[in-house]
């Protein structure tokens, strides 16, 4: 959809951005809690998204997985927002709910609408869709960063199917034992990486 903001009107949005500071991950209602690790074998942390995760591409989501999970958690979420959306709040690209704890972890294409996936719990993203919201910045808007935020949660309250985020934040205060983050990069209209970073990184989506 916003690939068709003209380059004009995503300049001028550039300084218009929702702020890391509104990341989930960072909200003080969460608590303290200990890091756990969550990585993809497709791209590194910090690096751009394969196209075939965006709306240029196939927009499948990514491949994930994870260690470090602690012991006592009952259940671990996933949100997947972009802070760098023109938007007042970050853009919430996927949510899912109740995956199982422990090590694990997400096959590529695994966030798709209930009854279609391996069984978990997919909320609604920012277009009130369940599933996984491709990447789809505007064109130069600048780089966006995409925070796959992965939280290992104590018993708690069930939520109703299809949580939003607000729903799914509330139900995780004071429940999370542990989480992780992994970020990784798109823009249109800005210099493609190239090189030997690049490279490496398209080893790894193919290898």
């Amino acid at each position: 959809m916003l690939e068709h903001v003209p380059s004009w009107l995503g300049k001028a949005l550039k300084g218009l951005r929702a702020g890391e500071e509104k990341l989930a991950i960072v909200q003080p209602g969460l608590g303290t809690f200990a890091s756990l690790h969550l990585a993809s074998p497709a791209f590194a942390n910090g690096a751009r998204l394969p196209e075939r995760f965006t709306a240029d591409g196939e927009g499948v989501s990514p491949p994930l997985f994870w260690t470090g999970v602690p012991k006592e958690a009952v259940r671990l979420a996933l949100l997947v927002e972009d802070a760098d959306a023109p938007t007042p709040s970050p853009l919430v690209h996927a949510v899912v709910w109740d995956l199982p704890p422990g090590e694990g972890d997400l096959k590529e294409g695994a966030i798709v609408a209930d009854g279609a996936g391996e069984g978990h719990d997919v909320g609604r993203n920012s277009y009130f869709a369940e599933g996984w919201l491709p990447p789809d910045p505007p064109t130069g808007h600048g780089v966006h960063h995409y925070a796959f935020q992965l939280f290992a949660l104590a018993d708690g309250p069930d939520l109703r199917r299809n949580p939003s985020r607000s729903a799914m934040l509330k139900a995780m205060s004071g429940r999370v034992l542990a989480a992780g983050v992994l970020t990784g990069t798109y823009s249109r209209g800005e210099q493609k990486p190239v090189g030997p970073a690049s490279l490496a990184t398209h080893s790894r989506a193919v290898g």
